[in-house]
């Protein structure tokens, strides 16, 4: 299914878009339709893959185990006579209740790095039901796609599923998470198992909550008609994208990024405060159509986000970026100066820097695209 991007001229300070030159993402206005939002819920580019025989489990944190062992049972269990040829199950056909022992939800507590996602789309993939029975969203497409189909088409659409995995669950606006609350407990009337990640929060502040972890009370307070369907498990642990490797590369001179984006095909080319500018334009539900077809990312002069909000969107685009294994190539500051102080310090800092992160993994993936 398509996207349709429509264009405003190149990047301010960029050279002229031209058949062998780079893309911009300034240039670029998507507009998604409510069926791709449905058709794409599966896990994105990066976690296509992956599956729990492939998770790393830290020798040094038990619960990475743990969780790996808990998750495949948790799977196994959602097998059965339901899910087989369920796909042909009609919108007014009753569906079958959920088994009543035991939660019919999982909520993986554990600071960025640890690998939730991984153990997320592990799950999805884990489960034995036909891939249009099980859907796996960020909390962002998700409301989104409420807002796209409305509240009772979107049970419908969702309550022949299997499975429900959310990814980077956010507790930071009370009219969202009361409209997915809802949403869930419908669901979860009609059968389908949940799993959810919790993204970082503004209730997450420093030594409150302890660090590189969130709490499973502040989870399940917050839905609170849900909470008996969710079991927490913890997952602790280390940032795996930096364990055992070296520093992130240095930023590369404008030339060297700008050579690089026309060398490269697929590659877009911005400077970043007019790329940041631009974000402000998109809803953050559209930055991942905003990234397609790109190859890799070249971004001249980096420069500390301003303020709050541009730095929330900041996020966002790092996380589909992310997702898609998107390289990013960038002269100006490092990217572990891309926030102040304040904000490492403020509610939203476990967002943040899992923004660094994987930023910086991404920058690791893109210093091939430097000519020697």
């Amino acid at each position: 299914m398509s996207t349709s991007l429509s264009t405003s001229g190149p990047a301010s300070g960029q050279p002229p878009i031209a058949d062998a030159g780079p893309l911009a993402l300034c240039a670029r206005e998507p507009r998604v339709p409510a069926e791709r939002l449905v058709a794409e819920m599966v896990p994105p580019p990066r976690f296509d893959s992956v599956r729990f025989d492939t998770y790393n489990p830290d020798p040094a944190q038990p619960s990475q185990a743990e969780a790996v062992t808990v998750l495949s049972g948790f799977a196994a269990g959602l097998g059965g006579a339901h899910a087989s040829g369920a796909g042909k199950r009609k919108w007014f056909q009753k569906k079958a209740p959920a088994p009543a022992a035991g939660p019919r939800g999982v909520y993986l507590d554990g600071g960025y790095g640890v690998g939730k996602t991984h153990l997320l789309a592990s799950l999805w993939h884990a489960t034995p039901a036909e891939p249009a029975l099980k859907a796996f969203g960020t909390f962002v497409e998700l409301t989104n796609l409420v807002g796209a189909l409305g509240f009772q088409q979107t049970v419908q659409t969702l309550g022949g599923h299997r499975l429900l995995c959310i990814d980077e669950f956010e507790l930071d606006d009370p009219g969202d998470t009361v409209l997915v609350s809802s949403l869930l407990s419908r669901l979860v009337e009609q059968g389908v198992a949940l799993a959810a990640t919790l993204a970082a929060t503004s209730n997450t502040l420093p030594g409150k909550l302890g660090e590189g972890r969130f709490a499973a009370a502040d989870f399940l307070r917050e839905i609170q008609g849900l909470s008996a369907h969710f079991r927490p498990l913890r997952i602790d642990g280390q940032d795996y994208r930096h364990r055992g490797l070296p520093e992130a590369p240095a930023p590369f001179s404008d030339e060297q990024v700008t050579k690089a984006a026309y060398a490269t095909p697929g590659a877009s080319l911005d400077d970043f405060p007019g790329l940041l500018e631009h974000l402000a334009k998109v809803h953050p539900s559209r930055y991942g159509a905003l990234t397609d077809g790109i190859a890799a990312v070249c971004l001249t002069d980096v420069v500390p986000v301003p303020d709050q909000s541009t730095a929330l969107r900041l996020v966002v685009l790092a996380d589909r970026l992310y997702d898609r294994e998107v390289p990013v190539l960038a002269s100006g500051v490092p990217f572990d100066r891309l926030f102040s102080e304040d904000m490492l310090n403020g509610g939203y800092r476990k967002k943040y820097f899992r923004a660094i992160s994987r930023l910086t993994a991404l920058a690791r993936d893109a210093k091939p695209l430097v000519s020697q």
